[in-house]
């Protein structure tokens, strides 16, 4: 089996710390990552803070496989993302051509056109991430792939790196539903975690057609070894008196 390949996801804004803009890009890059094999470990929701995001990029570009970057990559004087990337790497600004002349290409007065211009701002050394949107695309400094804020832009610039990174092994979930509270099968839980340290045991809580349940998601790679601990979860629920429901492998829960 191939080693696992990881990546750590900083979103950048001050808009989304303050609780005005809802963060919904995190969860679209994990999905997609995770179907290419990638799994993201480690998050943050970071400010429009030059040392800060410095400080965050060089801690996490070291200890991942890769980094992805959302927000602050507009014409604004908030905007300071590709700034703080090339200060984490010690290299200068510069204008990048190709991102100049798609801005240029929509015509505005000259003063629009300077705070447009501020979005062909890279690292010198950056390679580009293509934008379907037909708007400035982001930008790559080695591991550290810095994307668009607003989640449809970030979704296509995120589509067209299909099939150029490094993948592991894809990590499948296979789920049981059980009407019974997390405590009365906490210790059955637990001794089969134990047992079984290639997968991860997670149980989460539900309130379904006024019954209290929780849904039981085993993780892993092995999809064989993942039905087998599943058929024991299911064996602990019926040992409580409740009869428990096989969803089976990415099951949607809401199901």
């Amino acid at each position: 089996m191939n080693p696992a390949v990881t990546a750590c996801v900083i979103v950048i804004g001050n808009e989304i710390l303050s609780g005005r803009t809802q963060d919904i890009n995190l969860n679209h890059i994990a999905t997609t990552l995770g179907d290419w094999g990638i799994q993201v470990h480690h998050a943050r929701v970071i400010p429009d803070d030059e040392a800060i995001i410095v400080t965050t990029i060089n801690e996490v570009r070291a200890a991942y496989d890769y980094v992805f970057t959302t927000g602050g990559i507009g014409p604004t004087h908030d905007d300071i993302t590709a700034v703080c990337i090339a200060k984490a790497f010690a290299v200068p600004v510069i204008q990048h051509p190709e991102i100049a002349e798609r801005i240029r290409q929509r015509p505005a007065p000259e003063d629009i056109m300077a705070s447009r211009l501020l979005m062909a701002r890279v690292p010198e050394g950056a390679s580009l991430i293509e934008n379907p949107s037909g708007g400035p695309q982001g930008f790559v400094m080695e591991n550290v792939y810095v994307m668009a804020g607003i989640p449809r832009v970030m979704q296509d610039m995120l589509s067209t790196l299909e099939g150029k990174l490094r993948s592991g092994f894809v990590i499948r979930s296979h789920t049981v539903r059980a009407y019974t509270g997390e405590s009365s099968i906490a210790d059955a839980l637990a001794q089969i975690q134990q047992d079984q340290p290639d997968a991860d045991i997670g149980s989460y809580p539900f309130l379904r057609d006024d019954r209290y349940g929780t849904h039981l998601v085993i993780r892993g790679a092995d999809t064989e070894l993942l039905a087998q601990i599943a058929a024991r979860v299911m064996d602990a629920v019926r040992a409580i008196g409740e009869e428990p429901e096989d969803l089976g492998l990415d099951a949607d829960a809401k199901a």
